[in-house]
């Protein structure tokens, strides 16, 4: 019964432990981030309240992204600072302006989910930062904007850790192409470009989690394999 749910769901290429990749060095990259984020947290916010987290769970989420698939355009530096902080400032407006919290929870998810779009930096951590906030200033400890200072300093400070560890280990980040293909002639003549890409993601209608020029330089790396395997196809 359950099979057709799952005949055909997407997934990820396997990893192997060790490489540019590799998921040994996301995991390593991940503990880094987390425990640069969380101890320089703590002591920027040593002089201010103590009810402050030194690190936002949420932050799990995104250095999940941001070190195991940093080439996905929802694991961007812009994405990874705007959304959380975007998303953290609609939490606690609504939680602020709204005193339900399952209510504010609902209406601040779903305005981050709108805002993040908006901004052109959509993050899925920022719905949980939406979430936490809504819940923490619309419930009993009564969140301020105080509160953002543990988000700010979380978010830069990951991104900091994201840019030297993915760099210094093989991977830019900010991602980038390392050597632009050239187009590809198929064997009727046509030339697949970066509007043909475009026009048919349109098509289709779906948000993929990878650049247009990724999937183009994907594209064109496998008709050119195609044609080195088969030479007279």
């Amino acid at each position: 019964m359950l099979r057709p749910l799952f005949a055909h769901a997407a997934s990820l290429m396997p990893q192997a432990p060790l490489g540019q990749l590799g998921w040994l060095r996301g995991a390593v990259g991940g503990a880094i981030g987390i425990g640069l984020a969380a101890v320089v947290t703590a002591m920027l916010l040593g002089p201010y309240d103590p009810a402050l987290p030194m690190i936002v769970a949420l932050m799990g989420a995104s250095a999940v992204l941001v070190f195991a698939v940093p080439a996905s355009p929802l694991a961007q530096p812009w994405p990874v600072i705007g959304g959380n902080l975007v998303a953290a400032m609609v939490g606690i407006g609504t939680g602020l302006a709204i005193g339900s919290p399952a209510v504010a929870a609902a209406l601040a998810v779903g305005l981050a989910i709108a805002a993040m779009s908006v901004a052109r930096c959509l993050h899925p951590p920022g719905g949980a930062s939406a979430l936490l906030c809504a819940l923490g200033a619309s419930g009993p400890e009564q969140w301020d904007w105080f509160y953002l200072l543990p988000f700010a300093a979380n978010v830069l400070l990951l991104a900091v850790a994201a840019w030297l560890y993915n760099n210094l280990t093989g991977h830019s980040w900010p991602h980038q192409l390392v050597v632009p293909p050239p187009p590809v002639t198929d064997s009727i003549g046509d030339t697949v470009t970066h509007a043909d890409v475009e026009a048919v993601m349109e098509d289709w209608d779906e948000v993929l989690d990878i650049d247009a020029d990724d999937l183009l330089a994907l594209i064109q790396a496998a008709e050119r394999h195609r044609k080195r395997s088969f030479p007279n196809s």
